[in-house]
């Protein structure tokens, strides 16, 4: 609850005299007493000795308190200040004590990149309701601890697309045309013609790593400065891409190939860091011009740096670095490079938009309990969520597992079947947990069970749902069917007694295999010794096995069959490359999971 108001109107005098009227109180001050015979209540002031007076009407208002502790659009302030119910409590430059200690009292926060909400801020902050972003970025915001409390965390996805996408036109016109050395020397008194000879951008090839939002947004002012678009991106059909003008690849090492430009435009995770390093840098064509103004890491900057110095690759326009400010200046320091300084957001537009977008979202949210642009929790409630957790953790991996074994082919669409107990459930919300899974590492956007769908629709990513009650082998079972630009993949998973997650079946292999920690997937000719050559590598270098789970095509010895391994530990690559080396194995997969009863990451309680 917020702090909650009672609001008094005192009738006309009736007689007394010196009546006290409060035109608001703090309900923590006022005692009513319901009079008989249906008379109007009483209400007491305790801080006031004066006597009790009859009022007309009470009306109770319950009021927000929102701190904004980082500089905020006048539109946004706006938004709050003039909503009923909302008070804005605005307190920049606080220490981080400072901000706990007002945490105390606020319901919701607005931040933008200077704050941090740390694990020991967000501890025992039993008021607080929610945080919104005014930004995409939510590394400044521990999210675990933010779930673990039940607070729930909002960004604004759409409010800088445009400005960071014009950002990184500029810096790739400015590198193109030698703006940046030119202007110095302008300024320094000089004039110099020829040593800034550039080069135009039509009729070059761009390629667009990435092509959420703002990659989108890139590729379609590059269509109209008539450059050839390629675009790499799982997750963006090849009807959708070609709609918009762009050749698809799902491929980043064809893609690097063939570009005379490249910008990125992914999120930071563990498969993105370093995707445009020393190995692709030199398949590239000599003289590629490289941008960056999504996230520091993405391109691997010692690497950059080597490639420029050795001349194979032009330039390059940087926005963002692994640390900031920068303390390695060596690439940021060459001739070819032009640097700014996180700037792609910067623009009094984008401010604007996401500070009118952060206010709307936690109006709604404390107001309405409207729940929009949540990176943390979805609107379940608890006793749905004790109907559906085992089912919406069982969908969600299998979406991550699916996501990871298609890996390098294009998604065309999916299908998910419930069958037995698990078709009389709310599929929907099953569903999208289904696709949260199967698009969230691919993204530069939060996805969960709320924008799902919408975000795989907006894509040309077709998913469908269908029922059955009729299940052969178990109670319940919840199946996927993945199209690809290769073919199909199928999964299918169950629930064993009230909380134990299987994977059931892999394509036409049937076999029982835990779902849940590291897995390692190999396909393999069932030949005496194999799994003995196996355990014997992973024995050599350290790895324990947990579990392992076997499927064999035909009832027989011999044939094409799949295993999955569960294990304790990470393989070095070593280990990997000699289970891929053996005769009989014929490919080798390692999926990364949840461990077992690890909570939902969008939902506050599991």
């Amino acid at each position: 609850m917020g702090r909650s108001i009672l609001e008094i109107e005192r009738p006309k005098n009736r007689g007394r005299t010196r009546q006290p009227r409060f035109a608001s109180c703090d309900l923590s001050s006022i005692h009513l007493e319901s009079l008989p015979g249906g008379a109007s209540a009483y209400c007491w002031a305790t801080q006031t000795p004066a006597a009790p007076f009859p009022v007309s009407e009470v009306k109770f208002q319950i009021v927000y308190r929102v701190l904004i502790t980082d500089s905020l659009s006048k539109a946004g302030l706006k938004i709050l200040e003039q909503t009923e119910g909302i008070e804005v409590v605005v307190k920049s430059g606080l220490t981080p004590a400072q901000v706990r200690e007002e945490l105390k009292s606020a319901d919701g926060i607005i931040i933008r990149s200077g704050t941090t909400l740390t694990a020991e801020l967000l501890e025992g902050q039993e008021r607080l309701k929610c945080i919104a972003r005014a930004g995409v970025g939510v590394d400044n915001i521990n999210l675990e601890a933010a779930t673990r409390a039940g607070v729930l965390v909002m960004n604004t996805p759409t409010g800088n697309t445009i400005s960071t996408a014009e950002h990184t036109f500029a810096m790739m016109l400015a590198l193109s045309r030698n703006i940046g050395p030119a202007h110095a020397s302008m300024k320094s008194g000089k004039w110099d013609r020829k040593s800034f000879q550039g080069t135009q951008l039509a009729g070059k090839t761009l390629a667009v790593i990435g092509l959420g939002r703002i990659g989108l947004s890139v590729a379609s002012r590059a269509a109209a400065f008539e450059m050839n678009v390629l675009g790499y991106d799982p997750f963006l059909s090849e009807e959708k891409a070609k709609e918009l003008g762009i050749t698809l690849f799902r491929d980043v090492d064809e893609i690097v190939k063939k570009c005379d430009y490249l910008t990125v435009h992914t999120p930071l995770t563990d498969e993105t860091r370093g995707i445009i390093n020393a190995a692709r840098i030199a398949t590239m064509k000599k003289g590629v011009r490289i941008i960056n103004c999504a996230r520091g890491g993405i391109v691997d900057e010692k690497d950059l740096a080597d490639a420029i110095e050795s001349g194979h690759v032009a330039g390059a326009a940087l926005d963002v670095f692994v640390d900031e400010p920068p303390k390695d200046r060596r690439l940021v320091d060459l001739p070819q490079v032009l640097a700014t300084p996180h700037l792609g957001a910067s623009t009094e537009e984008a401010q604007e938009m996401v500070a009118i977008e952060a206010a709307e979202l936690v109006v709604a949210y404390l107001k309405r309990n409207e729940i929009r642009c949540a990176v943390n929790m979805a609107p379940v409630s608890a006793s749905e969520m004790g109907e559906l957790k085992n089912y919406l953790n069982l969908s969600y991996r299998l979406g991550l597992l699916s996501a990871q074994m298609i890996k390098g082919q294009g998604l065309k669409g999916a299908e998910i079947i419930y069958r037995g107990e698990a078709a009389s459930k709310k599929t929907r919300i099953l569903t999208n947990a289904f696709t949260a899974g199967l698009l969230e590492a691919a993204l530069d956007e939060t996805v969960n069970v709320i924008n799902a769908t919408s975000v795989a629709q907006a894509r040309g990513i077709h998913i469908r749902e269908s029922s059955s009650g009729d299940c052969e082998n178990f109670a319940s079972m919840v199946s996927v069917v993945l199209t690809t630009d290769q073919g199909k993949f199928e999964a299918s998973g169950t629930i064993f007694g009230n909380q134990f997650l299987r994977l059931v079946r892999l394509n036409e292999y049937h076999f029982e295999a835990y779902l849940d920690g590291l897995l390692l997937i190999y396909r393999h000719r069932d030949v005496p010794g194999l799994i003995g050559f196996i355990g014997t590598v992973f024995g050599e270098h350290n790895v324990n096995i947990a579990q392992m789970a076997l499927g064999r095509k035909q009832d027989r010895p011999g044939g094409a069959s799949v295993a999955v391994l569960n294990l304790d530990n990470e393989p070095s690559a070593e280990a990997i490359q000699k289970v891929k080396g053996h005769k009989e194995v014929t490919g080798v997969d390692i999926v990364r999971l949840p461990p077992a009863g690890a909570p939902l990451p969008w939902l506050t309680s599991t």
